[in-house]
């Protein structure tokens, strides 16, 4: 048995905290300074995590090696199976054009186009990134906006500000099912308090994007459509991922907020003439004056409905314990590890979830898109193995990522580093989005930056005798504010609108509004880990 220690490095916790951080530190420079791709730079800094573990934690070869094949694991399965399968879903309607009749189907809804805004970048964006994240919601955004006729910079900066209530449970609640995982703590309760911060954002959002779309005559003409599509999405956000599943949560938030946005009357409303030619100065496109069969547009939804019914199926009670039948569950091999106080941690078990897994679930539905919308199966097929050479180098930076966390947390790393940063006391709770907000910044994942610093958070959060659960949220409700400055969604937002080698102007325009909303996400926490707002929590 290998037994975790604190203070490995001279007895001093200081400097074997210094030492611990040595992975984190290679992978934030070598993204931030060096510039190197995501996936290299995980793979760099796995070495690096493994060893520390061996020469310094001593921590045998063969489990530091286990522990990384654990992590690398999970990562496959199930955070990579649900993304993979969810833009599986997203690449056939793209395919059948079923994504054009729903793009003109927005279209129709409203002619006034800070609506237009609403429904394309915060309604449409947040199912998109429920369904497959990591990018795809910028860079599909910011082009149907540019074909409504928006220009192009003012496309990018508004997809990338509407980019972040969903963020934390993006690609079916991947972000949180990460972080349960590494932490320890249960989905349930790690779900329940970010489903308590991040429904906060939903209501500022939508006057954010309205005045970025029209400036103050924006905010002062339709605030009450804004207002009503954010406290209906933030209801619908709380309410999923609180009672009934996190993988549902933005799915269910976003249809719930377009639903309220379009019955507002005053949405439907034409848009006088000075405000399109104010706002929409770029060329739009011919195609949305095409007419769709009704029948046509009710496929081009289909696939959504068909993600919401069977994920909503699978949490009956009777269906969900049936289908838990199916979870395995087994010693991982090589891997006998205790902590401090000697005894065994959860990463000597593994539960492999082959069919109560959202992946799973995906690809059901998946199955059923493409008998719907006309996929024959060689093509649909093709289409799945193109969607994983697509995410090929995703791939390889998630199980990359996964693994040095695994690594980090199971030789006892960020046990150090969490004793070290608990020594912050009660501002503990104010920074910890802080270091979200960074992970997220610098990797573009809040998957990844839950991994990295998950189990940080919580061994800081037991130390300083605040709750795991609200500093492990706070990780991640912080991170969704790092993503529109992270360099890899402004790379993909210029390409998506042709202004590639323009991210620094992207950045300058978005910076202010990720750092003002991070504010008031650490007053949140704070706030929450006192008598002020400790009552929102379960």
């Amino acid at each position: 048995m290998f037994v975790q220690q604190l203070e490995p490095v001279g007895g001093s916790l200081g400097l074997s905290a210094l030492v611990a951080a040595l992975p984190l530190v290679t992978v934030l420079v070598l993204l931030g300074a060096v510039r190197m791709k995501a996936h290299r730079a995980g793979l760099i800094g796995l070495v690096v995590a493994a060893l520390v573990a061996w020469l310094v934690y001593d921590m045998p070869l063969g489990q530091t090696v286990s522990s990384a094949a654990q992590g690398a694991l999970f990562g496959l399965f199930p955070i990579l199976w649900i993304v993979v399968n969810a833009l599986w879903v997203y690449r056939m309607t793209v395919r059948t054009r079923h994504f054009d009749i729903l793009r003109r189907s927005f279209g129709r809804l409203s002619d006034d186009p800070r609506i237009q805004a609403l429904v394309v970048a915060f309604c449409f964006g947040a199912l998109l990134e429920a369904l497959a994240g990591f990018g795809a919601p910028v860079a599909i955004c910011s082009v149907m906006l540019v074909a409504l006729g928006f220009d192009p910079v003012k496309a990018a900066v508004v997809a990338l500000v509407a980019n972040t209530a969903p963020v934390a449970f993006g690609a079916m609640g991947t972000p949180v099912v990460t972080l349960a995982q590494v932490t320890g703590l249960p989905l349930d309760s790690v779900a329940s308090v970010v489903g308590r911060q991040t429904p906060l954002l939903a209501l500022v959002v939508p006057l954010v994007l309205v005045g970025l779309v029209d400036g103050r005559r924006g905010l002062r003409e339709t605030w009450v459509p804004a207002l009503a599509c954010g406290v209906a999405f933030a209801v619908a956000q709380f309410a999923a991922s609180n009672y009934v599943s996190a993988q549902l949560a933005d799915i269910g938030a976003a249809l719930v907020g377009a639903g309220a946005l379009v019955a507002v009357p005053h949405a439907r409303r034409p848009a006088a003439e000075p405000v399109r030619a104010a706002v929409l100065t770029g060329v739009r496109s011919e195609d949305l004056d095409e007419e769709d069969p009704r029948s046509e547009v009710v496929r081009a939804y289909a696939p959504y409905a068909l993600i919401v019914v069977i994920f909503s199926v699978a949490q009956i009670p009777a269906v969900k314990d049936w289908l838990a039948k199916a979870n395995r569950v087994f010693d991982w091999p090589f891997l006998n590890v205790a902590n401090p106080d000697g005894k065994p941690v959860s990463g000597n078990v593994f539960t492999l979830p082959l069919v109560s897994t959202g992946g799973t679930l995906v690809l059901i539905a998946g199955v059923l898109t493409a008998v719907v919308i006309g996929v024959p199966a060689r093509v649909a097929v093709r289409e799945w193995f193109g969607t994983v050479h697509e995410l090929r180098f995703a791939i390889l930076t998630v199980t990359s990522v996964l693994a040095l966390a695994y690594v980090m947390n199971l030789s006892g790393q960020a046990a150090t580093i969490g004793h070290f940063v608990a020594a912050a006391g009660a501002g503990l709770a104010f920074l910890s989005p802080v270091l979200g907000w960074f992970g997220v910044a610098v990797s573009g994942s809040d998957t990844s930056a839950n991994a990295l610093f998950g189990a940080l958070q919580v061994t800081a959060a037991q130390q300083s005798g605040l709750p795991p659960e609200l500093l492990a949220a706070a990780n991640s409700s912080g991170g969704v504010l790092g993503k529109m400055i992270s360099p890899q969604n402004l790379t993909i937002a210029c390409a998506a609108v042709g202004l590639a080698g323009k991210e620094g102007d992207l950045l300058r325009k978005v910076l202010p509004w990720s750092l003002g909303l991070l504010l008031v996400m650490c007053l949140i926490v704070y706030a929450q880990s006192t008598v002020v707002l400790s009552w929102m929590l379960p």
